[in-house]
């Protein structure tokens, strides 16, 4: 069961070579500043983090929005180029939402 308050998390899948690992603090700002603009703006979105496979050759950037159209447009302010964006399930908290 939702709980009130309860945003759902996504996550946006993106290409990252091996050797632009470097840059990914760089897409990690651009993310957290993408999604603090449209929280600003009216639409509540947070930025909660990166994860990078360099085996694969992908980064996933997760945010908590309001639907799969306001991640997808976080992404695109931040200059990512999402190959997809999926809604994320985590059980970190003890609860799967």
């Amino acid at each position: 069961m939702r709980s009130v308050g309860w945003v759902p998390s996504y996550l946006v899948e993106t290409y990252l070579a091996r050797r632009d690992a470097e840059g990914i603090a760089a897409h990690e700002a651009r993310a957290r500043s993408a999604a603090e603009e449209l929280t600003r703006e009216g639409t509540s979105v947070s930025f909660e983090g990166s994860t990078h496979v360099p085996e694969d050759e992908l980064c996933f950037f997760a945010f908590d929005a309001p639907s799969r159209e306001v991640a997808a447009l976080a992404a695109q302010l931040a200059g990512l180029d999402a190959l997809r964006v999926v809604e994320a399930v985590s059980s970190r908290t003890g609860q799967v939402r």
